[in-house]
Order: structure tokens, then C-alpha cells, then sequence
């Protein structure tokens, strides 16, 4: 296992501070609508906001800034990132943990642009220490996907094992979706996952809530 791999795991991690747990994408308004009660029910939400949401274009966005040349390039692959946010806890939530990201990346392995989303933030800090894109990517679909398990996991509640049962179910996606974005462009950036969207939006105006998005 090379160090680069183990850098990787490193940021992926949940103990890197990025704040990811106190984010839940709109999964706790599904929840506390009582729409989300089985693995089941959290395997089918999980499945269209990678194949049809955040998950597939947050892939373009981090291949996108790895691939970038030049800062004003990076600049307008993050700029694309913001305007391609559908709430405002949902930029909250890139912006936020990107900031984070690259704040604990400069003071450990050296400066880079400063307040980028958070998969451009991966992805530019991938480039700048030379990592496996191809690596990269699915392992931070998986990150993702963990982390909204862990959200319904404690707040559905669902059993530890069911959550790890779906998150085994749901790798092969993430490798899925991070092979078929290799090549893919800023113009290949689309969302269906409308309900998604819809419950981060709601999420809003929720009286009681944990989470921050």
C-alpha cells in the first residue's frame, strides 16, 4: 500500500474534519416525513442521488478541477459548481466542507487555492499530490454514500448491519458512476433526482431539525 493511497483514505476518512456528519442532503426531511423507514427505502433514495444527482455530478466537478491547468480554470469549474447548487443548504454544504477540506490539506501538505467546493477542493488537491483520479473518485462517492448511511442509521434508526448491508450494495454504483464520468465535460453536468432536491430544499423550513442540510 503506497503512501498516496493511505493520504486518500486519509481525507476520506471520518475522522478528517470536513464536518460531514452534521450534513444529512435533505435525508432528514425524507425522514421525519416518515417516507424513509426501511434499508430498503434508503437504498432506492441513495441509488438515484448518485446515479441521477450529487453523485454523478460531483464526480464531473472533481475530474473537472484535477484536470484543471491554470487557477482561472479552477476558478471557473468551482464557479460552475456553486451555480449548479439547487438550494442554498446544499451550496452551504460544499462550500462549508471545502473550506474545510482545503484548510487541513494547506496546513498539512502545503497551500492551494483557497474556499472551493468541496469536490473541487478533492479534486485540485488530488492533481497538486499527483493521486489516481481513477482511485480518487469512486472512493469519494463511497465517503459520500457512507456518510448519508450513518445519517439514517441514527436518526431512522436503522441497525448498524442494515446500514452496512446497503453500503456494500450501493459500491458497485460508485465504481459504476466514476468509470462512466471519465472523459465527461462541465457540459455533461445534470440533475433528475428532483425529489432530492426538493426535500433539501424543505429541509429549509423544518421547525425541528439536526442536521444542516
Amino acid at each position: 500500500m503506497t503512501t498516496k493511497l493511505l493520504t486518500l483514505i486519509q481525507w476520506l476518512s471520518p475522522s478528517f474534519p470536513v464536518g460531514a456528519f452534521a450534513y444529512s442532503h435533505g435525508l432528514e426531511t425524507e425522514i421525519q416525513a416518515g417516507r424513509l423507514v426501511l434499508a430498503a427505502d434508503l437504498q432506492g433514495w441513495l441509488s438515484d442521488v448518485l446515479a441521477f444527482g450529487t453523485g454523478h455530478s460531483d464526480c464531473i466537478l472533481l475530474r473537472a478541477a484535477f484536470a484543471c491547468d491554470s487557477e482561472a480554470e479552477l476558478t471557473r469549474v468551482d464557479a460552475t459548481a456553486r451555480a449548479f447548487a439547487p438550494s442554498a443548504e446544499r451550496l452551504r454544504e460544499a462550500v462549508l466542507q471545502g473550506a474545510a477540506f482545503g484548510q487541513t490539506t494547506a496546513a498539512i501538505w502545503g497551500d492551494g487555492p483557497p474556499d472551493l467546493t468541496y469536490p473541487v477542493a478533492v479534486g485540485a488537491a488530488a492533481r497538486r499530490l499527483a493521486l489516481d483520479v481513477d482511485l480518487v473518485t469512486p472512493l469519494f462517492l463511497h465517503a459520500f454514500t457512507s456518510t448519508l448511511v450513518s445519517v439514517a442509521v441514527r436518526l431512522v434508526p436503522l441497525g448498524q448491519t442494515a446500514g452496512q448491508q446497503v453500503l456494500a450494495a450501493l459500491a458497485p454504483l460508485c465504481q459504476r458512476i466514476a468509470n462512466d464520468t471519465k472523459g465527461a465535460t462541465l457540459d455533461g453536468l445534470q440533475s433528475t433526482a428532483f425529489l432530492s432536491d426538493i426535500a433539501a430544499m424543505t429541509h429549509e423550513t423544518l421547525t425541528h431539525r439536526i442536521f444542516r442540510s
